[in-house]
C-alpha cells in the first residue's frame, strides 16, 4: 500500500511538471505574439510608432491610438495604460495628444493619462505603476459628488532624461525639466527645474545642481565608473573572475600608465594576466 501511494504521488509530481512546463512555454509564445511593435500592430493603429518599440503583452486599456505618437527604441511594459481623450472614439482634432520620444521606458502597471497633452521626453524611464495624468477631479460644489463634476486638465511636459521612480505621481499642469529624478512615490505639479531631485507629497527639490559647486547637498556616494569604451563581454567576465587583490594590483599598474619592471608582476598581477590572456579576455580588441 505505501507503494501505490509513493507511485501516485510521482505520477502527480510528473504530470504537474508536465502542465507547468506546457503552460509556461505556452504563455511565452503568446506573449511573443501579442506584442506591439511597428511591424506587427495588431488592432492598435497608433499615429506613429518608431522601429525598435515594443508594447509587451498583456496591454492595459489603450485608446485614442490616431492620437498617440511613440518614438523609436521604447519599451512599454506589461499592464501599461496609455490613453487619448476622456473617451474612446472622441474626435480630438488635427494634433497629437500623447507624445513619448525615443527610448522612453515605461514599467509594468504605469498609466499615462492624456486628456489634455502629456509630452514625454526621449530617454526617460518610468518605474512600475508610475502615473502621469493630465485631468484631475475637481471639488468646487461641496453639494455634488466629486466623481460627478467636471474635471480639471492642463498639459504635462516631462522632460529628456528623467528617472521617475516607482509610483510616482504627476499631476496636470507638472513641467519636469531635463535629467529630473522623481522619488519613489512622490506626487509633483507645477514647474521642476533641470537637474532637480524631487521628493514627498507634495513633491519639493531636496537636491539640485549648480555648475559651480555641483550637487548640493553633495551625493554620498561616489559616481558609478562607466565602462571604458572598447571593451568587449569577454573582457569584462575575465575581470568579474579576478579576487579583490588582483583588481587592486591591475588598478595600480594602471595608475603607473606605463609597463613594469622585470618582475614586477610576479604573484597575484601576473597570474590575473597569464588567466585573462589564456583566455584571450583582457587583450586589446581587434579591429
Amino acid at each position: 500500500m505505501p507503494r501505490n501511494r509513493n507511485t501516485f504521488s510521482s505520477l502527480t509530481a510528473w504530470r504537474r511538471r508536465v502542465v507547468a512546463r506546457a503552460l509556461q512555454s505556452g504563455w511565452r509564445r503568446i506573449q511573443q505574439a501579442g506584442a506591439v511593435t511597428a511591424e506587427h500592430p495588431g488592432r492598435l493603429r497608433f499615429r506613429g510608432i518608431g522601429e525598435g518599440t515594443r508594447l509587451a503583452f498583456p496591454q492595459g486599456t489603450v485608446f485614442g491610438e490616431p492620437w498617440i505618437e511613440i518614438g523609436a527604441c521604447c519599451i512599454i511594459a506589461e499592464q501599461v495604460t496609455l490613453t487619448a481623450g476622456m473617451l474612446p472614439d472622441l474626435d480630438l482634432g488635427a494634433d497629437t495628444v500623447l507624445t513619448l520620444g525615443d527610448g522612453v521606458v515605461l514599467g509594468r502597471g504605469s498609466h499615462v493619462i492624456a486628456d489634455a497633452p502629456i509630452t514625454i521626453g526621449s530617454d526617460t524611464y518610468c518605474g512600475p505603476y508610475v502615473y502621469i495624468t493630465s485631468t484631475n477631479h475637481s471639488y468646487d460644489d461641496p453639494d455634488v459628488p466629486v466623481g460627478r463634476q467636471w474635471p480639471r486638465s492642463a498639459p504635462v511636459v516631462i522632460g529628456p532624461g528623467c528617472w521617475l521612480g516607482t509610483g510616482a505621481v504627476i499631476l496636470p499642469g507638472a513641467r519636469l525639466g531635463r535629467n529630473v529624478v522623481v522619488a519613489a512615490g512622490a506626487v509633483v505639479r507645477g514647474e521642476v527645474p533641470d537637474h532637480a531631485v524631487v521628493a514627498g507629497a507634495p513633491a519639493k527639490v531636496v537636491r539640485s545642481y549648480d555648475p559651480e559647486r555641483g550637487w548640493q547637498p553633495p551625493l554620498r556616494t561616489p559616481a558609478p565608473q562607466p565602462i571604458p569604451d572598447g571593451i568587449t563581454p569577454e573582457q569584462l567576465a575575465a575581470l568579474a573572475g579576478l579576487d579583490a587583490e588582483e583588481l587592486e594590483t591591475l588598478e595600480r599598474l594602471e595608475q603607473l600608465g606605463k609597463p613594469g619592471k622585470p618582475g614586477m608582476l610576479d604573484g597575484p598581477a601576473e597570474r590575473a594576466r597569464a588567466r585573462a590572456g589564456e583566455q584571450g579576455k583582457l587583450s586589446e580588441p581587434t579591429a
